[in-house]
């Protein structure tokens, strides 16, 4: 499967976040321990926010990341208050730099862990339910991409958790129908620079490891000797697939099918997530 992180709060260097921690996202490209696959390495992305521009930059290679130099030099240079990354393990899609993470679309940010089941025998019906509008800006052939554009075509703008939900429920009713008995496996974090929404779901109730960060007043209590800490708001959280440490306190468990929001002010954690029919 795949690795990603999301990030939000006080702007940081990218590097902060992707390199220094102890077991870092790109740490975790080459030695992953919840995955299904050790190594992540093909390819990998980065979408960030600035703050004068209401859209992301995004960056994507084929490679991967540990030995990648441009992702090097833009970790060390670029200061962002919200972004994703992500290191990929293909389920079976090609490794191609349209089929890397995150996607973007307008100013929506979407990345993915995990796979749709047969998606060979329900891409077709999937890609048929994708807005006409939004069919041309779908680039690569992964199942993640369509999720998103499925999401987008059922209200991503204005209720992103329903969105999600009617996208699972989808996938579970035409899953079922090609005889796909557990059709959907998702880690999902999707962003509209402003708030982050993160699912955790699987239809067989066995879904990959997903972690949000402890509120950093209270990490900071617990490990005082973190200088990282000192120079973040309160408000800043991180979302990962795996630990980037094994400091007591600081990461918490995902529930199975939930979800939850980071925002400005009060964060919404924790809901249940249940996918609704269409």
């Amino acid at each position: 499967m795949c690795r990603w992180l999301a990030y939000s709060g006080t702007p940081v260097l990218l590097d902060d976040v992707l390199y220094r921690p102890q077991h870092s996202l790109i740490d975790q490209s080459l030695h992953a321990r919840m995955g299904v696959e050790t190594t992540n390495g093909d390819g990998f992305g980065i979408g960030w926010y600035a703050w004068h521009l209401r859209t992301p930059a995004v960056i994507r290679d084929t490679g991967p990341a540990w030995s990648n130099r441009n992702l090097r030099e833009i970790a060390d240079h670029v200061r962002s208050s919200l972004f994703f990354a992500h290191v990929r393990a293909s389920t079976g899609t090609t490794v191609q730099q349209t089929n890397c993470h995150p996607f973007r679309h307008g100013r929506w940010l979407w990345m993915h862990n995990g796979a749709i089941a047969g998606f060979h025998d329900l891409r077709r019906d999937l890609m048929l339910t994708v807005d006409p509008a939004l069919f041309p800006a779908l680039e690569g052939t992964t199942d993640s991409e369509v999720m998103f554009h499925v999401a987008l075509t059922f209200g991503l703008d204005g209720d992103p958790p329903g969105a999600v939900a009617r996208m699972a429920g989808l996938v579970e009713r035409l899953g079922h129908e090609h005889g796909v008995p557990q059709p959907l496996q998702m880690t999902v974090a999707v962003t509209d620079g402003e708030r982050v929404w993160f699912f955790r779901y699987s239809s067989g109730g066995a879904s990959r490891s997903l972690y949000y960060s402890s509120r950093v007043d209270d990490v900071r209590a617990l490990h005082p000797d973190l200088a990282f800490l000192r120079h973040v708001s309160e408000e800043t959280r991180l979302v990962v697939s795996e630990p980037l440490g094994d400091l007591p306190g600081v990461w918490n468990a995902v529930p199975e099918s939930s979800y939850g929001v980071i925002q400005p002010g009060r964060d919404q954690l924790l809901r249940d997530f249940e996918p609704e029919p269409v």
